[in-house]
């Protein structure tokens, strides 16, 4: 391993690589040197396209297996975007050749196959993490200090979060979000995985103790051997009388909303998951007043917009570049983070309640 620069391999071709191929590159820590697929043209093709726009530092190979990039002296960390049904089998793989993994989301099929990624990276002292962007955001960093503080919102009582886009017919027949082996859990898993995380994080990374879910519409591509959510909604209770609601869909208008409500304000963000194109991410913080003088009603707007600088994506102070950076600490630290595949874990096991829930008909369960 190099003392200074994290090496990268990327097992899979998916296209949100290209953003963390960007990312890696603008980390300072980390540069990319191997890019595996089922098919060495493949592999390449996607190294020259990614290489247009953003070269990496030193060359970066083309490899024809994932066994083989698993193989390489030149890998210190690897990138996993393969699908969610697939998914296990590579991380523990990667674990047991000694690879640091960086997987996408949703992490798994079940817990107990997170667990098990889990386990068979602390067996092989690396560092696990799944990527979501925006754990890793100054926005989410403030907003949780203003929740905490309770000088706006006052106690906590209610969050909400709303994560959807419209796919048209092509995206509900062929696309892999609708494949039931390889995506098993929809759009609970692609855009609920983003509601559950920030809600945990609103929370204080507190557990709900109950909730109760429901598939509202159901999708099947098709060569599916089943269905998969296409649109979900789900109710949370946390200890501390806080409820808790998302909502995730692939046939609803682009949405990534989110409300933070409490006794005395409340904290609104329009786009948590990717921030809109700016050199800012902002949210806005209420607390409107309602003043009744006799026949006089008159309700107060008292709105307060906050912001951070921070890009979107694709500088050097946006989420996903702090994401890899940090990663990339913890490798050539060699000081490990347990909690990242904590919050993994955590995210997973509301998850899978929500789809007992579902299977039960929206019954109350356990989480």
């Amino acid at each position: 391993m190099s003392d200074s620069v994290c090496r990268w391999g990327f097992l899979s071709t998916a296209g949100i690589g290209r953003k963390n191929w960007k990312g890696i590159h603008l980390s300072g820590n980390g540069r990319v040197s191997a890019v595996a697929s089922r098919s060495v043209d493949k592999a390449q093709a996607f190294i020259d396209e990614c290489s247009a726009e953003v070269i990496q530092r030193g060359t970066v190979a083309a490899v024809g297996s994932y066994e083989e990039l698993l193989s390489r002296d030149d890998v210190d960390a690897v990138y996993i975007p393969l699908p969610t049904g697939i998914r296990k089998q590579w991380v523990v793989a990667a674990a047991r050749a000694g690879k640091h993994v960086l997987c996408e989301k949703p992490a798994a099929i079940n817990e107990e196959e997170v667990q098990e990624m889990v386990d068979a990276c602390s067996d092989a002292g690396v560092q696990f993490m799944d990527g979501v962007m925006f754990d890793h955001s100054r926005r989410l960093a403030e907003i949780c200090k203003t929740i905490e503080s309770e000088k706006v919102l006052g106690k906590m009582r209610r969050i909400a979060t709303h994560f959807s886009f419209s796919g048209d017919d092509s995206f509900q027949e062929s696309n892999i979000r609708t494949d039931a082996v390889l995506e098993p859990h929809g759009c609970l898993g692609d855009l609920g995985w983003y509601c559950i995380r920030f809600t945990l994080w609103a929370a204080g990374l507190q557990m709900p103790t109950k909730l109760s879910a429901r598939t509202l519409t159901w999708l099947a591509g098709t060569e599916s051997e089943g269905e998969v959510p296409g649109e979900f909604s789900a109710e949370l209770f946390f200890p501390g009388d806080v409820s808790a609601s998302f909502y995730c869909s692939f046939l609803t208008v682009n949405q990534q909303t989110t409300t933070i409500s409490g006794d005395s304000g409340y904290l609104t963000v329009d786009d948590f998951v990717l921030p809109f194109y700016d050199a800012e991410a902002s949210w806005t913080q209420h607390q409107h007043v309602l003043n009744i003088d006799n026949c006089r009603w008159n309700f107060g707007r008292h709105s307060d917009r906050r912001a951070v600088a921070e890009y979107p994506s694709g500088e050097p102070n946006a989420a996903e570049v702090t994401m890899v950076r940090r990663f990339a600490d913890c490798v050539l630290s060699g000081k490990l983070d347990a909690s990242y595949p904590e919050l993994t874990l955590k995210t997973q096991r509301i998850l899978d309640a929500c789809r007992r829930s579902d299977a039960s008909g929206g019954a109350m369960v356990d989480v």
